[in-house]
């Protein structure tokens, strides 16, 4: 399944590690647990809070027709916003404002930021599409960045950049109000109990994106995986500051369940929500196909900031 916040398929191996992982991954939190002992005495010891990546670190091998990619169209296309060479941490005292657009850019247009871009599919021909918008691809694995960037520049993108950091960090350093559009297709649906509090969509991200969206700018998310679906309603609809757009109405079980108890949805009490219809502007990427091939549907959701 596509992750929020790399855009490709997480290793089975990957998420029965994942609450192990974290150590060494430079990556930011979509929410912080707070982990301590006691010492001999029974003095309580208190230490950094934990981060839960939305994303497990794996090493993404390039083949040549990648390497030669990024080495020819990395200057062009990725931002130097790392803390540092290989860390996916945004650089301590980073200001994303509008001069920050301006100088990566070179203008002032409107800017829409995709979560997890994968291969690139939808952020590049979003931006070809689109002229006079810039475009933002946050995605952390290599294979990915380097694919968008070889699409981007086969086509020759004027309008669109890449940054490699964690998508919270991103939204931490970024002005209020900078953003037109935040995009989330198919992230990484967790689909174990004990790690939905990985996914990326969460309170804490939602109040991030909604402070640095313009006046009406909306959150669009879609996912092919029914519990995720209900995950996002149950963030998503519970806030005051995001009105659901949808004008669609799907049935829903009530209940969540996971990797091992899948089959038990059909038989659990259901509800109606509102979801929207497809967005237009997101392309069939050759991951929603086979998502569509093995009969799975399609959630669509748009949330404007209020």
């Amino acid at each position: 399944m596509a992750n929020a916040s790399n855009g490709v398929p997480a290793a089975s191996g990957a998420n029965d590690a994942a609450d192990g992982a974290e150590t060494g991954l430079g990556g930011s939190a979509i929410a912080l647990e707070r982990i301590g002992s006691t010492t001999a005495d029974g003095t309580a010891q208190r230490f950094p809070a934990r981060p839960v990546l939305s994303f497990v670190r794996r090493s993404g091998r390039l083949d040549d027709r990648l390497q030669r990619a990024w080495n020819h169209y990395h200057d062009r296309y990725l931002l130097d916003v790392n803390q540092a060479p290989g860390s996916l941490s945004v650089r301590e005292g980073l200001r994303i404002d509008e001069d920050f657009v301006r100088d990566n850019w070179g203008n002032a247009h409107p800017l829409i930021v995709e979560i997890g871009t994968g291969q690139g599919e939808n952020v590049v021909a979003a931006a070809q599409g689109n002229p006079e918008t810039n475009f933002l691809a946050l995605e952390v694995y290599d294979p990915g960045v380097a694919h968008t960037m070889l699409l981007a520049g086969k086509r020759d993108l004027a309008n669109l950049r890449i940054a490699q950091v964690n998508a919270p960090e991103f939204f931490a350093a970024a002005d209020d109000g900078l953003i037109g559009e935040v995009w989330t297709f198919f992230p990484d649906p967790w689909p174990k109990m004990r790690h939905h509090k990985r996914r990326i969509v969460q309170d804490e991200l939602a109040a991030q994106i909604h402070r640095t969206l313009v006046a009406g700018g909306v959150w669009r998310i879609a996912t092919d995986i029914e519990d995720y679906a209900l995950h996002v309603h149950e963030v998503m609809d519970n806030r005051v500051d995001f009105e659901n757009l949808g004008g669609a109405t799907v049935s829903l079980p009530l209940e969540h369940v996971g990797k091992g108890n899948a089959g038990e949805a059909m038989s659990l009490p259901h509800a109606e929500f509102a979801e929207s219809l497809r967005f237009e502007g997101r392309v069939l990427t050759n991951f929603e196909k086979k998502g569509v091939t093995a009969g799975r549907v399609i959630h669509d959701f748009a949330y404007r900031a209020v």
